[in-house]
């Protein structure tokens, strides 16, 4: 590939990273900002909570094989195992827009020291779950372009920043699941 093709295809994945990054955002925080419809569906969305906890949960385990096979130079399960991640936590991210957007958030119920810990926990969790995406994207943008220097620099942060929010996604639901 032409060095020019190669800084051609890097700007438009990056502006596609930066468009899908800022549409996500907007719809996750529209879910919050508009009442659920009235619409009357034979579907249960209180099981959507604890989905959401499982995809995070596989996430978290594939994050961690990831780093395991990278470490011990098998690049094809790393890649396997980022390719999983990434799919898992896009379906994760519809599902979670598709149940806030047809419920109400469920409040926290706990007093004390452990109210204190999961509001420490939650915002973390958002704080760097909306940062996240877009430096997972361009990661991923990193090793499709098979820019393997570029991509080892920002994968550094990307994965103990992911792995994070992954592990405390499960945590928030943990905490939360006996208020549903």
């Amino acid at each position: 590939m032409s060095e020019q093709s190669l800084l051609s295809k890097e700007q438009f994945l990056s502006k596609l990273v930066v468009f899908v990054s800022g549409l996500v955002t907007l719809l996750v925080i529209l879910t919050f900002n508009i009442s659920p419809p009235a619409i009357e569906t034979d579907f249960n969305f209180k099981i959507l909570p604890k989905f959401h906890a499982i995809l995070n949960l596989c996430v978290s385990v594939l994050l961690i094989l990831s780093w395991y096979f990278i470490v011990n130079k098998k690049i094809t399960a790393h890649k396997t195992c980022n390719i999983l991640a990434l799919v898992l936590s896009a379906i994760f991210l519809i599902s979670y827009t598709i149940y806030h957007t047809f419920t109400e958030s469920t409040k926290y119920g706990g007093e004390g020291v452990l109210k204190i810990i999961y509001y420490i926990i939650l915002i973390s969790h958002i704080i760097l779950a909306a940062i996240i995406l877009p430096i997972i994207l361009f990661t991923f943008m990193r090793a499709f372009l098979g820019q393997n220097e570029k991509h080892r620099k920002i994968a550094k942060w990307t994965m103990p920043l992911w792995l994070y929010v992954s592990i405390t996604g499960v945590l928030v639901y943990l905490m939360i699941s006996p208020y549903y």
